[in-house]
């Protein structure tokens, strides 16, 4: 009798201490302390009981002062039991290092750091293409471009560097998402020339899911994929239609609240196994 595949195990960290308490980033400009906690706290839970029948969840707990402590994607880049762990570019968010390196201590993960002067922001600009079995891996805003040829001779696996060109997709995952069978949902607009080139070159048209600017202005590439469901904040109708002729279903769940800060499903999330 075949095993069932074993689920994945998703980390997310309670919205307790949420809130634009500085700015980092452009979807942050003008909303310090305009965050609703009530509504905040329903829109992460919302976002949690659609990933529950899909996934274990595992859940840290949140630190006062570090209201981006939510985004669990960039708590490092897991394949297997090894991590490499962040180590952030900005000093609002250093901070969260020590917390995100116990839980992966805790979990008995091999932790792994970045090379000394090398900024990396885990799973916000490395994101594991099991299809292909290739890292993407995203630079210009807050990871450092050396970091690929680290994560690959690391993993013995192809990273495909990319370079972010527009400041409001400022990591991999607000503009790229790899999805189940060779699929992948991305931004043309976010990249550089070279980059775009380099995606088309690996990537067969007819798997290529190149959103319009205003699906990507909601976020829909920061999406969390799991079985055949694509998670998601927002989506247009073409959108969702193009997700359904690749075999997916879109789920869609507001995170209006977590956007303020410059992030919404994956960045929610990090995948640990």
């Amino acid at each position: 009798m075949d095993e069932k595949p074993r689920r994945k195990t998703i980390l997310m960290c309670p919205p307790d201490h949420f809130g634009v308490a500085y700015v980092i980033n452009p979807w942050m400009e003008g909303q310090t302390a305009r965050t609703d906690p009530t509504e905040a706290r329903k829109q992460w839970l919302g976002l949690k009981a659609l990933i529950e029948p899909l996934a274990e969840i595992a859940v840290m707990a949140p630190q006062p002062a570090l209201p981006d402590l939510v985004f669990t994607a960039n708590a490092g880049f897991p394949i297997g039991r090894q991590v490499v762990v962040s180590r952030f570019r900005c000093p609002e968010r250093r901070g969260e290092e020590p917390f995100f390196r116990a839980f992966f201590t805790e979990r008995g993960f091999d932790l792994i750091d970045p090379p000394d002067e090398l900024h990396f922001e885990g799973a916000g600009d490395a994101l594991h293409d099991a299809a292909r079995d290739l890292i993407w891996v995203g630079h210009g805003f807050r990871s450092h471009e050396d970091i690929a040829p680290f994560l690959e001779a690391r993993f013995a696996k192809r990273a495909i560097s990319l370079a972010l060109a527009d400041p409001r997709f400022y990591h991999l995952d607000t503009c790229l998402c790899p999805l189940p069978d060779g699929y992948l949902m991305y931004f043309a607009g976010a990249f550089d020339a070279a980059s775009r080139a380099r995606i088309e070159a690996i990537v067969p048209e007819g798997k290529r899911i190149c959103v319009e600017a205003a699906d990507a202005e909601t976020f829909c590439c920061n999406a969390v994929a799991l079985d055949r469901k694509v998670i998601l904040n927002q989506a247009s109708h073409a959108l969702q239609e193009r997700l359904r002729e690749a075999g997916l279903t879109p789920a869609l769940t507001p995170l209006s609240q977590f956007i303020k800060a410059g992030g919404a499903a994956k960045c929610l999330t990090l995948e640990l196994q």
